[in-house]
């Protein structure tokens, strides 16, 4: 293919994403940087740019940086949120693991099975599985607290452990086990130096998939937790539908967006490092 032939196909392959994340992400990030630099308007929503008569806070300011800075508050909560999404994290990796490798284990025939029973909760609305819990929980007294939290976000992220776990274990070589056993390892070496390796790609993704989502949500803490219970997502809900502080709002939605994109950075470097180390 000639020069210009291969660069309009890089432009065809590359185009479409590259103009996706333009307006998806890039132009939606620009938007709230401009308005977590803005004061908030008298009846909710943007105060105006310019200066208007009887307008009093008009132009751009840093105040809602200066009041995220200086209250130990909200980095409390965004401390809670990064805990909450850590152990949510670590207790569904120790509960998909052993599942996982056991779809990847069992015959094939029944592998497509086991896949779907993972994946069947999707079938249900969030919501009602979510209302679910409270009726589940609500006898035995556990509603409204932060273990009522923490377990509805394993119920609702364990999928996204299981199934990059089960796409990595599955294409583990087996001879690799026959020749360790064959070298004098037991099943406890066995795992440990070959096949936790090597599913360490499976495990980062798996862990980025769960611990992101888990930072930003909400409606879980909302609706299981108490005020005590609330996360930055909550924060963030509250600043544009309730105070309607919509700069606040979209100053800490920009603070979580950093935050997100350091994890994933953090996960794709130890993906990488764990693929090479395997």
């Amino acid at each position: 293919m000639n020069k210009p032939g291969a660069r309009f196909a890089r432009w065809v392959v590359g185009g479409p994403p590259f103009v996706f994340l333009l307006l998806f992400f890039a132009l939606p990030g620009l938007i709230m940087v401009l308005a977590s630099l803005r004061y908030p308007g008298e009846f909710g929503g943007l105060a105006n740019l310019f200066p208007l008569t009887g307008s009093d806070e008009t132009g751009l300011t840093v105040e809602n940086y200066q009041v995220f800075f200086g209250d130990w508050i909200y980095s409390q909560i965004f401390l809670k949120s990064f805990g909450v999404a850590a152990l949510t994290t670590l207790a569904c990796l120790v509960m998909a693991y052993p599942l996982a490798l056991l779809i990847a284990r069992s015959p094939k025939k029944h592998r497509d099975l086991m896949v779907l029973l993972v994946i069947l909760p999707f079938a249900s609305n969030f919501l009602v599985r979510v209302y679910a819990w409270m009726i589940i929980l609500g006898p035995f007294d556990l509603l409204f607290s932060r273990f009522a939290v923490i377990l509805g976000m394993i119920y609702v992220h364990l999928p996204f452990m299981i199934l990059p776990l089960y796409t990595n274990l599955e294409k583990h070589d087996p001879t690799l086990l026959d020749a360790a056993q064959d070298l004098g390892a037991n099943v406890w070496h066995r795992f440990w130096k070959v096949t936790f390796p090597l599913s360490l790609p499976g495990v980062f993704s798996g862990s980025a998939l769960v611990f992101i989502p888990v930072l930003g949500m909400f409606a879980i803490p909302e609706i299981l937790g108490g005020k005590n219970d609330w996360l930055v997502g909550n924060m963030i809900k509250e600043s544009f539908l309730s105070t309607r502080d919509w700069p606040f709002g979209s100053m800490l939605s920009l603070m979580l967006t950093i935050a997100v994109l350091a994890v994933a950075g953090i996960a794709m470097w130890f993906a990488r490092r764990g693929t090479r180390y395997a």
